[in-house]
């Protein structure tokens, strides 16, 4: 399908260019214009938005984001044989699309985007969680971002939505359910995709709270849950022993039981106890500025 827009069908973009996907890219590219669009539309109204995508490829989903009415798109490809294909589709669309060689990683993006920001991206397989760990974890909230509407292996996006009880349920279902509304709202097959990959794929939206559900320091939390769920078959009086002399009391005041196990715990009840550890440590911080 190229009736989105005019441009040609991304299969021969790809040939044109020569753009076969590289796996130490964690390139899959999506080539369907209605599932791009799709994904676009599920970003939410982008008229009055800039948006940012990584890892871009050919510019099926950018493609997408432009024709939904995108005010701004910034894409940030690491792959210079990508650049070409994606100016074409800035030249067709001018002044809504920038277009940045690097890595995601390394790119502050403030630069080139005014708010209000959404992300949207099928994001590289070998990235992403890095990247969505970053914008859940900013110095400040709100973040600088509205919503993200992100791509990932199935797997990964049931983390992302995961609840208490299950094996799925860990610390990334935490620091995204903490601050953010998450919800999956589209799978996709592997045969979607060229190369198709060994697993299906997943896209959540994830829409950012004006303030955390509960209170509690992001620090102090991120270092719970870490310690919680690297030794989440251990009881949790044995998993967070290191952090606190009195661990088992501050788990009772938190409403958790000693003998627990990390996957048991809601978030409410994991921010508790992020609270009485930083009270704990304040306490005993005051107590040796005394001595």
């Amino acid at each position: 399908m190229s009736a989105i827009d005019g441009l040609p069908p991304l299969r021969e973009v790809i040939a044109r260019h020569d753009l076969r996907a590289k796996k130490q890219l964690g390139q899959n590219f999506l080539l369907d214009l209605n599932l791009t669009a799709r994904i676009a539309r599920a970003a939410g109204d982008l008229t009055q938005c800039d948006v940012i995508e990584v890892g871009p490829g050919p510019g099926g989903l950018t493609r997408g984001l432009l024709a939904e009415g995108a005010r701004h798109v910034l894409a940030i490809e690491k792959d210079a044989r990508a650049i070409p294909a994606l100016q074409e589709i800035a030249a067709h669309y001018p002044g809504r699309l920038t277009v940045i060689q690097g890595d995601a990683l390394q790119i502050d993006p403030l630069a080139h985007v005014t708010p209000p920001i959404r992300i949207a991206a099928n994001l590289p397989y070998n990235i992403g969680t890095e990247l969505l760990v970053g914008w859940l974890t900013p110095p400040q909230w709100p973040p600088f971002w509205q919503s993200l509407t992100l791509m990932f292996q199935k797997e990964v996006a049931q983390r992302i939505v995961a609840r208490p009880g299950g094996k799925d349920y860990g610390r990334l279902a935490i620091l995204a359910q903490w601050r953010c509304e998450a919800r999956i709202v589209l799978t996709l097959p592997p045969q979607a995709f060229v190369p198709a990959p060994k697993v299906e794929s997943a896209v959540v939206h994830l829409t950012a709270l004006p303030e955390p559900r509960f209170p509690a320091d992001a620090r102090v939390l991120g270092e719970i849950t870490r310690a919680a769920f690297n030794q989440r078959r251990k009881m949790l009086r044995a998993a967070l022993r290191g952090l606190h002399p009195q661990v088992e009391s501050l788990l009772e005041a938190s409403g958790i039981l000693p003998t627990a196990r990390a996957e048991e715990i809601d978030l409410e009840r994991y921010c508790a106890l992020a609270r009485a550890l930083s009270a704990a440590r304040a306490t005993a911080a005051a107590g040796a500025r005394q001595e």
